[in-house]
């Protein structure tokens, strides 16, 4: 074979490795993490004792007790807003906190309008923030 015909497959093969086999691929969105209620939604309307099933997408979820990349478990506050990241989370009747790393709970709450807000939290229970946080209102009847 020629050089300059050598020199075409060698350049042909190097393109087709970045732009076809290359991984990952910088045109497909990564979702960030987040975290939800799996069977409640906003003003849902509940009898006691309801349970609640919570997730975390694109996170591990992984019992506390130490910092681990990428990883965490869930909290769950009664009548009390997301906590700012980085603030430890505080153990009481109105933050509940799930360090075995559950992934539900039962409640049973006096009738009225609460607001829940699941909040991801790291290893020590620093709080990830706003962004791994969300929040709902429901009736219990």
């Amino acid at each position: 074979m020629k050089i300059k015909t050598l020199f075409f497959i060698g350049l042909s093969a190097l393109w087709l490795s970045t732009h076809i086999f290359s991984y990952p691929r910088n045109d497909i969105p990564v979702p960030e993490p987040s975290v939800d209620f799996l069977n409640l939604k906003d003003g849902d309307q509940v009898s006691n004792p309801f349970k609640v099933t919570f997730k975390a997408n694109g996170i591990r979820t992984e019992p506390a007790g130490e910092f681990k990349e990428n990883s965490g478990h869930h909290h769950l506050l009664i009548n009390k807003p997301y906590i700012e990241k980085g603030n430890a989370i505080p153990a009481d009747s109105n933050h509940l906190h799930f360090g075995k790393a559950q992934t539900e709970t039962e409640l049973n709450l006096n009738p009225g309008v609460y607001t829940l807000t699941l909040q991801f939290a790291d290893g020590y229970h620093r709080s990830y923030g706003k962004a791994l946080s969300k929040t709902i209102q429901i009736e219990v009847k």
